[in-house]
């Protein structure tokens, strides 16, 4: 599962072997949110939240759709 991204406290990983949607897992401090990359006509949105306060969730998902191009690469290097 390697970081593909660090920024302002979030880690942002991927699974080896993973499913679709295309998505990516964000951590910070105990909590994580995995958070699908949406495409051109759908913006990110969150799949799933662990241990992770309302406000943070919301950081986490502003990052990805900051990051989506660089991200969306980094999962099609994975998985195409």
């Amino acid at each position: 599962m390697p970081t593909i991204l660090r920024q302002d406290g979030f880690a942002v990983r991927l699974y080896f072997n993973d499913h679709e949607p295309p998505h990516v897992h964000v951590f910070k401090a105990e909590g994580q949110a995995k958070i699908a990359l949406g495409d051109g006509e759908q913006l990110p949105w969150l799949l799933e939240v662990r241990e992770m306060d309302n406000k943070t969730a919301k950081q986490a998902l502003k990052l990805v759709l900051e990051n989506r191009a660089y991200l969306s690469g980094k999962w099609k290097e994975f998985y195409d």
